[in-house]
Order: structure tokens, then sequence, then C-alpha cells
């Protein structure tokens, strides 16, 4: 049994395979989409996602020339959470890292997913998506507008004046919803991010949205 627990770890050993999972968190991509996010080439994310699938963290389909993969379940992005939260709390490096370059990033507390469910009941917020646009399409939080962060200053005006901006993105590691909050601010608009990302928010079992429908 530990063997094959061991199996597990060892294929989470690698940043492009945690790259990659992070990736599936936001939804179902083929194996094209989700080299290209990584900065991988496709055969060499096709080899790590292979590894991901043969230890129970990924499954995949074929459709047509595509191979689509996706998570196995609920559990792996819990696990992913274990793993970052034991690496901030008990090695040092990893806690300087997130303190020095996140934290230090954001002036303001960043709204936990409570706060923003009773912002969302009063109706005083508007929700800013700045992942990709496929990211968004496979599923997002209800009502949410998508700019991604390239576009956001020439889409400025598509956010409403006046009101609270809620910037958030792939996860509490992901940097788009920092620099989203940064220039939003920078224009004048008042803005914060949400705590953590999309993955968490599903998680929770909180309402999503996608392209399809609810």
């Amino acid at each position: 049994m530990l063997v094959q627990f061991a199996k597990v770890a060892r294929a989470m050993g690698n940043p492009h395979r945690l790259n990659l999972l992070e990736l599936l968190a936001q939804g179902e991509r083929s194996v094209e989409a989700l080299a290209e996010a990584a900065g991988l080439s496709v055969a060499n994310a096709s080899q790590h996602l292979q590894v991901l699938r043969r230890n129970g963290l990924a499954v995949s389909r074929k459709r047509g020339l595509h191979v689509y993969y996706r998570l196995s379940g609920h559990e792996v992005p819990i696990l992913l959470a274990a793993l970052r939260r034991t690496a901030e709390r008990h090695v040092e490096e990893i806690g300087r890292l997130v303190h020095g370059y996140f934290q230090a990033r954001d002036a303001l507390e960043p709204l936990s997913r409570d706060d923003l469910v009773g912002r969302l009941k009063e109706g005083s917020v508007t929700l800013l998506d700045v992942r990709p646009p496929e990211e968004f399409a496979a599923g997002h939080l209800p009502g949410a507008v998508n700019i991604p962060l390239k576009d956001l200053k020439r889409r400025l005006d598509e956010l409403p004046a006046g009101t609270d901006i809620v910037a958030y993105c792939r996860g509490p590691y992901c940097v788009l919803a920092y620099e989203a909050v940064a220039t939003l601010r920078a224009c004048g608009r008042r803005a914060r991010r949400m705590e953590d990302g999309f993955p968490e928010w599903r998680l929770a079992g909180l309402p999503v949205e996608s392209a399809g429908g609810a």
C-alpha cells in the first residue's frame, strides 16, 4: 500500500506536472492547449500528462485527433492545497517567498470567499475573471466579467465605474489577480482580489457557470 502511495507522491514531484495539475483544476483541456499554457512542447506535456494519468491524478479521453485531460476527482485539488499549506508553514524558504512575492504585493487584505458571497448577495461588487477565455468558458463565478490581464487597460470601460471590483484567477499563487488589482488601482478604480481562485471556489461547493450554462 505504501509503495502505491509513494508512486502518487513521485508523480507530483515535478514542477511541470504540478503546473499541469493547476491548469487542469481550471477545467478539461486538450494536450495542445495544456502544452501552450504550460510553456512545454506537445510531446513533453503529453509525457507528463501520461504520468499523471497512470498514477490516478488525471483521466483522459479522445475526441477526433485530440486527447483531452481532466483531473480524476475533487481530491486532487484538495491534495494540491494541502501541499501548498504544508510547504508554506514548514519550509522556511517557501514561507519567505510567499510573504515577499505575494503578500507584499497586496496592500489591502484580500477578500475571503465568505465575504465575497455576502458582497455578491448585496450586489455591491463587480467580479473580474482575468484568466484566459478558454478557462473562463470551462467554468467561472456567476456573473463574472472575463477580461484577460493583457487586455485590461484597453477594455477598462467594460467595468462599471464607481463599483468595487474583485479580481480572481487560477488560485492563491496565480499572479494574474495581483497584477490586475495593481492595474485597476493605478487607473483610479477600487479593487481587491479574491483570497483564493476559481478551483477553491468550486471545491467549496459554491455555484459556478460555464459557457454551456450553470
